[in-house]
């Protein structure tokens, strides 16, 4: 196993974990009397947690504060030789790993003592980033597992991602059966649809993940019987099979609609990076593409709570939206601001329409190359913060230039699948 006498080599480090000792309590932590974290903390270091799972160790080493009543350094190793033991040559490579990824500047931990005891606190905080730094370690498959390829969203294939890495393109125009690695079928594919199966059997949380280029729109019905329609430049990633007693929960970068099955057992959960959008059943827009300062929720029916992705929902605390309303959460400094809209404008992209409101035509360009999959370059400088209202149904790139020439005299050029404006 680890030698203990070297892990205070970590304190000195800039290991990505070491963010989780001034805000951690570390005693209940370690020793929680329903062992509820604890055996989390035993699958995250064992590769054996879900994504959830992972989540809320992460959260609960955040949400937690220090207290006076620290363990010894003898605690967490009895802890750890609770553990199934690993083979002493893995521990050893794993260990080695965790020093030789941690960057070679150093940088002090900023603890304050208490009572005299720093190089307690020193010791027992670098014990706790090695077990976290060995979950992370295995979570991330380092030793065995090639970073994966970014997908490019200006290809022409729509894309399903299993669990373990395997691809299968989705053509619109065809039918599929999708099968898990066992060979089972676990979804059916008609044209621009994808269901999943209401009975498949699965004891833990697998997930699948659709990747949507620019230019193309697909739907995706889960297997509670939500349905999900996917704008153009959209990764959305999902459970295989919702589990009983866990909490319905996706990951969505770019835009989707959500009409959420009724569950009020199970609340469904959308994660946009940094906020979480939780509901029990209703019909709502996202959007957050990672270009975009704002992530914007537009609520059509129902009710929807939004709040930080590293806190617990609290409806007294977090924003919770009407029908009618956009809630927008600013990235840069987490804040939530809501007003009345007219949703129509926010969801008419399912039905093939684009819509501008009071929008500077630097963002236009940004939408109409994703929904057309073209490159538009803009040398007109005065034009970028010009703004526009416009509205089109199902039109051509063609003729939504055409629009802005008529209007505004726009000098440009299309050649294959390139704009410029001079």
């Amino acid at each position: 196993m680890l030698n203990f006498k070297n892990l205070q080599r970590l304190s000195s480090t800039s290991f990505q974990f070491n963010c989780i000792i001034e805000t951690q309590n570390l005693k209940t932590f370690l020793m929680n009397s329903n062992s509820e974290i604890k055996t989390l903390l035993q699958k995250f270091i064992l590769n054996q947690c879900t994504a959830e799972e992972t989540e809320q160790v992460i959260a609960y080493c955040r949400n937690n504060n220090l207290t006076d009543d620290f363990p010894t350094v003898k605690d967490v190793q009895k802890l750890v030789n609770e553990m199934p033991k690993m083979e002493e040559q893995k521990a050893d490579s794993i260990f080695n790993s965790i020093l030789a990824s941690a960057k070679e500047q150093e940088t002090v931990i900023e603890l304050q003592p208490r009572k005299s005891n720093l190089r307690k606190y020193i010791s027992i905080a670098a014990s706790i980033i090695v077990l976290l730094g060995i979950g992370f370690f295995y979570k991330q498959n380092v030793f065995t597992k090639p970073a994966e390829v970014p997908f490019d969203f200006k290809s022409t294939d729509i894309v399903l991602q299993m669990e373990d890495g395997t691809v299968q393109v989705i053509s619109e125009n065809g039918k599929v059966q999708v099968h898990d690695k066992n060979g089972n079928v676990i979804g059916n594919q008609n044209g621009d649809k994808l269901v999943y199966e209401k009975e498949a059997d699965y004891e833990k949380l697998t997930y699948n993940t659709l990747k949507i280029p620019y230019g193309k729109k697909f739907r995706l019905e889960l297997s509670d019987g939500t349905m999900v329609h996917l704008n153009s430049g959209t990764t959305l990633r999902y459970p295989v099979k919702f589990i009983a007693g866990e909490n319905r929960q996706v990951y969505l970068d770019g835009e989707a609609f959500f009409d959420v099955a009724k569950d009020k057992k199970h609340p469904f959960i959308v994660n946009a990076d940094e906020l979480n959008v939780r509901v029990l059943g209703t019909h709502f827009n996202v959007s957050n593409y990672p270009e975009d300062a704002v992530t914007d929720v537009v609520l059509v029916e129902g009710s929807v709570g939004m709040y930080r992705s590293n806190e617990d929902f609290d409806a007294a605390k977090n924003t919770i939206l009407k029908p009618g309303y956009k809630g927008s959460f600013n990235k840069e400094n987490a804040s939530i601001l809501s007003k009345p809209v007219i949703t129509e404008i926010y969801t008419s992209w399912i039905d093939g329409g684009l819509t501008f409101r009071n929008m500077a035509f630097k963002n236009i360009i940004t939408k109409l190359e994703r929904r057309y999959n073209v490159t538009i370059i803009n040398k007109n400088e005065k034009l970028a913060n010009e703004k526009f209202n416009a509205s089109f149904k199902e039109e051509s790139i063609e003729n939504v230039m055409s629009y802005f020439n008529d209007i505004h005299g726009i000098n440009y050029t299309i050649k294959n699948d390139q704009i410029l404006i001079k």
